[in-house]
């Protein structure tokens, strides 16, 4: 299984909605709180190709975005490709 990674804060609700997604899934993610540090918000940003907003999310180290593109990577069927497994 693909290693999932994503960045939020607290009370965002694209983050919060992001996360359902995944959970809804079933895939675990490594989340990385990004409300309180400074430095990691500009790690998340230089991975992110310069996108500053949350969440960012990442599979296997690539960035795919936020919670739009997660959305629609699981519309159009991708989502479980991307991360290692064949569709149902």
């Amino acid at each position: 299984m693909a290693h999932i990674e994503i960045y939020t804060t607290p009370f965002c609700p694209f983050c919060i909605r992001a996360k359902r997604r995944l959970d809804q899934e079933e895939l675990r993610y490594e989340e990385t709180d990004v409300s309180a540090s400074r430095e990691l918000r500009n790690k998340m940003t230089a991975r992110a190709e310069g996108r500053t907003s949350v969440p960012q999310i990442f599979i296997d180290d690539i960035p795919i975005g936020g919670c739009d593109e997660l959305m629609k990577l699981h519309r159009l069927g991708q989502l479980d490709r991307l991360v290692g497994r064949s569709s149902s």
